[in-house]
């Protein structure tokens, strides 16, 4: 046992009375060892340097114990006190030598990231880029904790700080290779005479400073587990913190910069980052790497025994080879992207003066474009093949055409080899010019004032002929440049470079086929705001859809310039991540998504969701999408009246009527009179307008934990909201009935009394109502109760509630939203399994199957109330084109018999998960009727312990078989069941084989 071991295990035993077995870890000034102690639990003993005085001991000590309290959340080791209460101790060497501070902390579980799959092999590069925004994300909430702490050792010199690191310059002659001594001696250059000076009036803090590859925990979920080691943390510029945890988190990647991107991205959404700051981290990226390979040159020097300052030497100075070979101002625009600035500066300057002044530029062809009809050509991946293409491009066709390719289009053409991306399974396959067929010999104009900037010819691998970019400017004088390529190479002779153009001027000539790879004779012409430093042949063509917020500000809309009247740009799809990252900025976080890792749906069929690979997914989720996604019947009623007229419901038309009349003769004959909306919370909130007209009166009963809308009328009525996250609290006009629940609530299945038991505590807030001197304006209630659990109501309970309700002059008000028009099976409408006629029913969701309508539906008297002089308007409500869908899914109902297939299939259903109930104990009840079926699951079936845990694993399971399902209760532990009601035995055969061997697998995790 060394004496370093010798001395932990003193302090452990006369600090912390801790006995056990130690493992010493790796560091390069402080001492650090495992603790497994004898009682199993698990710590980190920390002996200071010698030479580290008690203040800064006492310093890092205090950031813990500030995060612990500040920020709880946050991976890091919490500081665990000693027998005394005290966090650091002094301790003496045996022999007499240096006193040393020593403290002890928690253990956190992890993988160091430098021995991670991506790092230790270079693979799974998804896995990288995940870890690396949870990277970013964990660094922004610690950094916003640590800049509240501002104490003198906080400010020390620090050698590893950034700000200082124009001081390893006079080191620079100590690093042995040559070439990377050249290399760190001009990025420090940089950073003292043009970085530094930048850095100025950005923001300074406390940080970390070295979120390095062994600091940094990575758990088994591939997210950040743990952020290790204060040793370094000091006061300097924020955007180092991103810089320095870039530099190591990027080791071993084949696109460095996309894991930077990554991470900075995280940072910046969670602490935003200032324009100078993203500008930057680049140049500060290299920086640490120069920092580093500095320092370890001059420590190898001083002591060349010691092995630890070459951990990560020789990646490091292979990373800063490979980041002097890209091209900066790329990488710049992508982390200037990153943190949701304009990727180019100028880029939207440049717009807006081309979309004020496009109407001054010159047509490119000198062609009669009057005489001649665009049509907008398909080249993507889902379109027509070459062949078929052919014919447009003749001469006689020609005459008469001018076929036009799109930007911003996934070509199919660009899927060789020619096109991959090195280190990459992505290829560059989006055009970022707009292509203009004409024959060959075409004169080609210049849209716009010039100079020749550069010009030359390109034939393999690309075949773009000859190429000729001109430089304009904006009134303001910001350059941007127009690009031509396929032109004839011969064409472009008589140019010299810094020649200017005159708008309309002729520039070249349209090449032939063999020109230009044997691609029929036309134009590519693209606008770009910054050339990037390449070259004519460099800038031309396609490129990467990953990239495609920085690539649409470095190449414009060539349209801008072009004025061409057709739509002859395409979507560029993208990657689920950044669409989540992106939602969430331009749509609020608050607006939720499905499951751990979202999912990216592109089509629908029947009762499945396809995704971007072409997978199928069961969809037991969507009562939306009510008679099935994309159903052809439904998208050609659609289709064929918005071909025709759309327009508010001022006028009259006959869609209108025809759909009112069908819907009410669906419903009781007192129920005779719509008004049209376009969603449920709509549907809710005019049903509540409508009660108080016609009752006078404000108060409103709902059932707990119910649900009716997002509009801010409807929350005050959904306990669900109010009383949740976030909400207000319940109103003093609302009352809040019991839940009548028959598995966990009072009264249970099999008692007579139970529905008129449970209807008492509606008498109950009626008659406290009367002794206050008021009455309900109306009481909301589902025919199953949605959020509630898919509670099935007992017999009895809607007719005694709304007999007490009634009798106090209010009225009843039935919300469908959720399982109307037929689901239910029996019933059009799952009131009527209980025998009771509403005064008011709302619907959405399944009306329009997909479109927004939304409906409600009363008696006459009660509208007659409502026509008080105050005119009722929706401008969208009911119509022509709503009503054609509306009309064509009550249709298709019919036609299908899908009431019918609801009942049944349903039924099967439920016999089956009966039937899995009899093997899987985590089913504590299944209730439901039709296709809107809840299945409880419970830890113990006697107790009936709620298992949200447990369904969530199943939900997730049952996604990876392609299954999508939803939770739903006050526990969050139902399984809800609503899928199209197109849903066939097939479909539940699919789905129970799925959910049985869900259950056995989360079961065996649960020891079930």
């Amino acid at each position: 046992m060394n004496s370093l071991e010798t001395l932990a295990r003193a302090a452990l035993a006369k600090h912390y009375g801790r006995s056990g077995s130690l493992t010493r870890l790796a560091g390069e000034v402080d001492i650090n060892f495992h603790v497994h102690s004898v009682d199993g639990s698990h710590a980190v003993l920390k002996i200071y340097a010698p030479m580290t005085s008690s203040e800064r001991a006492i310093f890092e000590t205090s950031i813990l114990a500030t995060l612990a309290t500040r920020a709880p959340k946050l991976p890091v080791q919490r500081v665990l006190p000693g027998n005394s209460g005290e966090m650091v101790y002094e301790i003496a060497a045996e022999d007499g030598g240096y006193t040393r501070n020593v403290r002890l902390t928690s253990w956190l579980e992890g993988t160091v990231w430098a021995s991670t799959v991506w790092a230790s092999t270079g693979t799974d590069s998804s896995a990288q880029l995940q870890a690396a925004a949870t990277l970013g994300g964990t660094l922004a909430r610690l950094d916003r904790v640590l800049a509240q702490i501002d104490q003198p050792e906080a400010r020390r010199y620090h050698r590893w700080d950034l700000a200082h690191a124009a001081d390893h310059l006079q080191v620079t002659s100590l690093i042995a290779d040559v070439e990377t001594r050249q290399i760190v001696h001009e990025i420090l250059t940089d950073f003292a005479e043009r970085v530094l000076p930048r850095l100025d009036g950005q923001a300074q803090q406390l940080i970390h400073n070295d979120a390095n590859d062994h600091n940094v925990l990575i758990g088994d979920n591939g997210l950040v587990s743990g952020l290790l080691d204060f040793g370094d943390a000091v006061w300097s510029f924020r955007i180092n913190e991103v810089a320095i945890a870039s530099a190591y988190a990027m080791l071993g990647s084949h696109d460095p910069i996309g894991v930077a991107v990554a991470l900075a991205g995280a940072y910046h959404d969670e602490s935003a980052l200032t324009e100078v700051e993203a500008d930057l981290l680049y140049d500060l990226i290299l920086t640490r790497y120069a920092t580093s390979i500095c320092l370890a040159a001059k420590q190898i020097c001083d002591d060349p025994t010691n092995q630890y300052l070459l951990i990560s030497q020789s990646d490091i100075t292979n990373m800063v080879h490979i980041l002097r070979r890209q091209n900066r101002s790329l990488a710049v625009m992508r982390l200037r992207a990153a943190c949701r600035f304009d990727a180019v500066v100028t880029s939207p300057a440049v717009q807006r003066w081309l979309e004020r002044n496009g109407a001054r530029c010159v047509p490119v062809l000198r062609r009669d474009m009057s005489r001649h009809r665009l049509t907008v050509l398909d080249l993507s991946v889902n379109g027509p093949t070459g062949d078929s293409l052919d014919p447009l491009f003749d001469d006689d066709a020609l005459e008469h055409t001018l076929p036009v390719g799109r930007y911003g289009e996934d070509r199919s053409v660009y899927q060789t080899n020619e096109f991959a991306v090195s280190g990459s399974p992505e290829r560059r396959t989006i055009h970022v010019g707009i292509d203009l067929f004409a024959p060959a010999g075409d004169e080609v104009l210049a849209p716009l004032d010039g100079v020749v900037a550069d010009f030359g010819n390109e034939t393999v691998p690309l075949g773009f002929g000859g190429i000729l970019v001109l430089r304009h400017e904006t009134d303001d004088g910001t350059p941007f440049w127009t690009v031509f390529g396929h032109l004839a190479p011969s064409s472009l002779e008589p140019l010299v470079v810094g020649r200017a153009v005159r708008a309309g001027e002729v520039i070249g000539r349209l090449g032939t086929p063999p020109e230009n790879g044997g691609w029929p004779p036309h134009l590519h012409f693209q606008v770009m705001t910054d050339l990037c430093g390449w070259s004519a042949v460099e800038i031309i063509g396609v490129v990467t859809r990953s990239q495609w917020d920085v690539w649409r500000s470095l190449f414009l809309n060539p349209n801008l310039v072009l004025g061409l009247p057709v739509s002859c740009s395409a979507m560029v799809t993208r990657p689920a991540q950044w669409l989540r990252r992106e939602r969430h900025h331009v749509l609020g976080r608050s607006l939720s998504l499905s499951y751990t890792q979202p999912l990216k749906f592109v089509a629908g069929e029947g009762v499945h969701l396809i995704d971007e690979d072409g997978q199928r997914y069961l969809d037991m989720v969507n009562n939306v999408c009510h008679v099935g996604h994309c159903h052809p019947r439904v998208v050609a009623a659609g289709q064929r009246q918005m071909a025709r007229l759309n327009t508010n419901s001022r006028y009259l038309h006959d869609n209108l009527v025809e759909y009112a009349r069908r819907l009410t003769a669906t419903f009781p004959p007192e129920l005779s009179v719509v008004f049209m909306v376009n969603s449920g919370s709509e549907a809710n909130d005019l049903a509540l307008r409508l009660a108080r007209t016609f009752t006078g009166q404000r108060q409103v009963i709902s059932l707990d934990h119910a649900y009716h809308g997002n509009l801010t009328s409807i929350v005050e009525v959904s306990p669900y909201k109010f009383a949740g996250p976030g909400g207000d609290g319940q109103a003093s006009h609302i009352w809040v009935a019991e839940m009548p629940d028959l598995y966990r609530g009072r009264w249970h299945y099999g008692d007579p009394q139970a529905g008129v038991n449970y209807a008492q505590s509606v008498a109950g807030h009626v008659e406290a109502m009367s002794r206050i001197g008021v009455q309900p304006a109306a009481l909301f209630s589902e025919g199953i109760l949605g959020t509630g659990g898919i509670l099935t109501l007992p017999d009895g309970y809607l007719a005694a509630a709304y007999e007490h309700v009634r009798r106090a002059g209010g009225l009843c008000v039935a919300d469908e939203v959720q399982v109307g028009f037929g689901r239910v099976g029996t019933q059009m409408w799952a009131f009527a399994t209980h025998n009771v006629v509403p005064d008011i029913v709302t619907l959405g969701k399944p009306i329009g199957n997909g479109h927004p309508m939304a409906a409600v539906v009363t008696r006459p008297e009660i509208a007659a109330a409502f026509a008080n002089g105050m005119e009722y308007f929706s401008t969208f409500g009911g119509n022509p084109v709503s009503a054609a869908i509306g009309l064509e899914v009550l249709d298709v109902i019919r036609d299908e018999r899908l009431m019918h297939n609801a009942d049944e299939v349903g039924t099967a259903m439920k016999d089956g998960l009966r039937s899995l109930a009899e093997r899987h104990p985590l089913i504590g009840d299944i209730r439901g009727h039709g296709l809107f079926i809840g299945v409880e699951l419970v830890l113990n079936r006697t107790t009936r312990e709620p298992a949200p845990a447990a369904l969530n694993d199943v939900i997730e399971a049952m996604k990876a078989q392609r299954v999508l399902l939803s939770g739903e209760g006050p526990h969050h532990n139902v399984l809800k069941i609503k899928p199209p009601i197109t849903f066939s035995h097939e479909n539940n055969a699919e789905f129970l084989s799925k959910l049985e061997h869900t259950l056995t697998v989360v079961e065996r995790k649960l020891h079930l």
